[in-house]
């Protein structure tokens, strides 16, 4: 009698780089999960963030929410033509959503110089030197919290690159769900980050 049939999968199961990608995923989140539970903290405790949260552009932040949420379908479409070993729609759809990185980079700094230009800066030392110690808290937090998502989405734009070079010689074409996972999870970071930076005034 066979009983593999009702074998339950165990971690051996699954394969390493899966698992590898995940418990980096899950660490990301405790990572984000911590800054957006601090910032919460704040924000509830000093009213006077709202604000500050109307000085953030909202049009270019929904822009960049745009540019993430197609990206993410361009690897949806990227991995279906993997399993398809379709090695020009792979090339396609991986092109786009680099393509995407890019847009969503360069927009974040058109936001930053806006920022900048206004006396919003990473440190808030013009606030600071005004007194106005709990504004420049907020665009602390503002500016780590972007600023480590744009760093993530470098580097998914990196490995992206690297994948999509390896299916081109029909290589790893496995590794194109990997890096996908990796793309999803920068953009729900970006989902949560979005309305509580943005929106939440």
């Amino acid at each position: 009698m066979n009983t593999s049939i009702n074998k339950k999968p165990t971690l051996r199961d699954i394969p390493q780089a899966r698992l590898g990608v995940w418990i980096l995923i899950a660490g990301e989140f405790v990572i984000f999960g911590g800054l957006i539970v601090a910032y919460l903290l704040y924000r509830f405790r000093y009213p006077e963030w709202a604000e500050m949260a109307s000085h953030t552009n909202i049009v270019l932040g929904a822009t960049n929410t745009f540019v993430l949420l197609t990206s993410s379908y361009f690897v949806v479409k990227a991995h279906d033509a993997a399993i398809k070993k379709d090695k020009n729609k792979i090339t396609l759809y991986i092109g786009l959503t680099i393509l995407s990185a890019l847009i969503f980079l360069v927009v974040k700094i058109t936001e930053y110089s806006q920022k900048i230009h206004h006396g919003f800066t990473f440190s808030g030392k013009e606030l600071v030197e005004q007194g106005k110690h709990i504004e420049s808290t907020y665009w602390g937090f503002y500016f780590l919290m972007t600023g480590l998502h744009a760093f993530h989405v470098i580097v998914g734009a990196i490995v992206l690159f690297i994948v999509m070079m390896g299916a081109r010689k029909g290589k790893n074409y496995q590794r194109i769900e990997v890096a996908g996972l990796y793309w999803h999870m920068v953009d729900l970071i970006w989902i949560f980050l979005f309305p509580l930076l943005y929106i939440a005034n």
